[in-house]
């Protein structure tokens, strides 16, 4: 007969079985975790009603089993064995869910709920999957420039700290760049930190750059995988400086003008298109074979007209790598023949030349006193309004500043000429005597007066206008006078006279005087015939009247009338 075997050793025989054999009918549970988070693993198995208490176990890569958590469905009471890599991590619900505070690597295991039972053992096994998001990739190590033709180290793309490892790819411009024999090279590395056991994934990209690679934008991506499926991180964009050969050289003038004109300062800028740029050129300048090694720039000061040419500049190394330009200093010259100060007389001929010599067609303009003539001056015979102050001026429109101006002051000349003219006054009393005076200098005038008379006003004198003005006197001679005008400047003295009879003046007034008797006659010749006209009138109305009384018969009324015509006599 078989002996009995105790409920204790039943329990722990079961136990050891279930350990090592699954229950039937529960396939793979897997839980996700985020590093650092909680492991919340359900135990997926119904509580029986006479359990006895519910465990959970990890299995190691040997297969053997780590107990971990104990809870007791009678005691309500629950025990974390002496596990050290989950000391004071580990929770058990009164489900039996099993939490796993801050999540590690070391955590992704095979893990079991096991429910027991007087007569039975359950089991319910999890598989938890840790994940660690890297950091954002970033491109290290740059180059600090690329050169063009030149297979040469970009940079490194470095992702840090993740589980699983994540996989690096490159893009120019937003494109995938691939492998490409002899233009692209990849190189991916992978280092894993033992304690945290946190991926670090390394990807160096090799590149051959052109002139289209200038501003071209670079990044990279770690791809990883998550809790909730596959995601990317992009780094930021990383732009190159892009050394090229200079292939084109340019020349300039500065500063930029419109035209160069005799004495400005110039400057010759010399450009390469590489990068960097060239420092250093050879200038060659008009006539000079020789070059001059200098900088970008070559200056030029108080430039004539015999810079006038081409100018050339080249690569030091290269000197069919050339460019040139012409420059035109732009001259003007202006000779007045005669200028400044000239003193002719009056009557000479001057002959007056204003000579352009220009690098261009220029403008010409003649001013006399600040008032702009139609033509140029010429004088066959000057006259006294020919004086005053000429300016010839020119200037070349395109080219700002660049004007040239010269003067002469022309004096004219003469010694006095006198003309005296006489105006008797409508009464015929006075006589205005005026001496008119032509002469430069200015002629001083003086007047004498010979004979008997009075001078009845103070001299008068015009303005002095181009070389003319008049002085006049008034006089009332009583006798025949003799009037002298003296004119005098620096040159000569003029005297003329001008003689002035008392008689025309008495003349005129007899004149006047039998005028006047003769309107008096006249006047009474005229009162004595109206009388005698009168009489006679009166003479012939008395007979008329006589004659009618006589025919009427009327003798009585004849007498009346008689008597009326003697009262009115009377």
């Amino acid at each position: 007969m078989a002996s009995k075997v105790s409920p204790s050793c039943r329990l722990v025989f079961c136990l050891l079985i279930s350990a090592a054999v699954l229950r039937p009918g529960l396939g793979w549970y897997t839980v996700n975790s985020a590093y650092g988070d909680t492991i919340v693993m359900p135990c997926r198995l119904d509580v029986p009603q006479n359990l006895m208490f519910g465990k959970w176990k990890y299995e190691k890569p040997d297969g053997s089993p780590v107990f971990i958590a104990f809870r007791s469905s009678t005691k309500k009471s629950v025990q974390y064995d002496d596990v050290p890599e989950y000391k004071d991590r580990l929770s058990l619900s009164e489900n039996y869910t099993l939490s796993i505070s801050n999540a590690k690597i070391s955590d992704e295991k095979r893990f079991v709920c096991m429910l027991v039972t007087e007569d039975n053992v359950f089991e319910a096994p999890t598989l938890v999957k840790v994940f660690k998001q890297p950091s954002k990739p970033e491109i290290v190590n740059k180059a600090p420039f690329l050169e063009t033709e030149q297979l040469k180290k970009l940079g490194d793309c470095i992702s840090r700290d993740s589980y699983p490892d994540g996989n690096i790819t490159w893009y120019r411009n937003g494109k995938v760049m691939q492998p490409v024999d002899g233009e692209v090279a990849i190189l991916f590395k992978k280092e894993i930190d033992p304690g945290t056991q946190l991926y670090t994934v390394t990807s160096s990209l090799e590149y051959r750059t052109t002139k289209s690679d200038i501003q071209m934008p670079f990044t990279c991506s770690v791809t990883y995988y998550g809790p909730s499926g596959q995601k990317t991180i992009y780094s930021e964009q990383a732009i190159f400086d892009i050394y090229y050969p200079t292939e084109q050289v340019t020349i300039q003038v500065l500063p930029p003008k419109n035209a160069i004109k005799e004495g400005d300062n110039i400057t010759l800028q010399c450009l390469g298109n590489g990068n960097p740029p060239p420092e250093e050129f050879m200038f060659y300048l008009p006539g000079q074979p020789e070059g001059i090694r200098s900088s970008n720039t070559y200056t030029l000061t108080d430039v004539r007209r015999n810079a006038t040419g081409d100018y050339k500049c080249s690569l030091i190394d290269k000197r069919n790598m050339a460019a040139s330009t012409t420059i035109t200093v732009h001259y003007l010259d202006l000779s007045l023949n005669p200028s400044g100060e000239v003193t002719k007389q009056i009557g000479d001929t001057l002959p007056v030349s204003c000579t352009i010599s220009a690098s261009r067609n220029a403008t010409v303009v003649w001013m006399k006193d600040n008032i702009r003539l139609r033509s140029s001056p010429s004088f066959s015979s000057l006259h006294y309004q020919d004086a005053g102050n000429y300016v010839c001026e020119t200037a070349l429109q395109e080219v700002e500043g660049l004007k040239k101006r010269e003067s002469l002051t022309l004096i004219v000349e003469g010694k006095p000429q006198i003309k005296m003219t006489k105006k008797t006054d409508p009464s015929g009393l006075s006589k205005t005597i005026i001496c008119h005076v032509e002469g430069f200098p200015k002629p001083a005038i003086q007047w004498t007066i010979t004979g008997s008379g009075s001078v009845i006003n103070q001299t008068e004198e015009s303005p002095y206008i181009n070389g003319r003005y008049y002085s006049k006197i008034i006089i009332s001679p009583e006798e025949n006078v003799t009037l002298t005008c003296t004119a005098e400047n620096q040159l000569e003295r003029t005297v003329n006279s001008l003689n002035v009879s008392a008689n025309e003046n008495r003349e005129k007034v007899n004149d006047q005087a039998k005028l006047i008797v003769g309107i008096v006659v006249g006047l009474l010749l005229a009162a004595l015939v109206a009388g005698v006209v009168y009489w006679l009138y009166m003479k012939k109305s008395k007979t008329a009247s006589k004659h009618v009384n006589k025919d009427l018969g009327n003798m009585e009324e004849n007498k009346k009338l008689e008597e009326n015509n003697h009262k009115t006599e009377a």
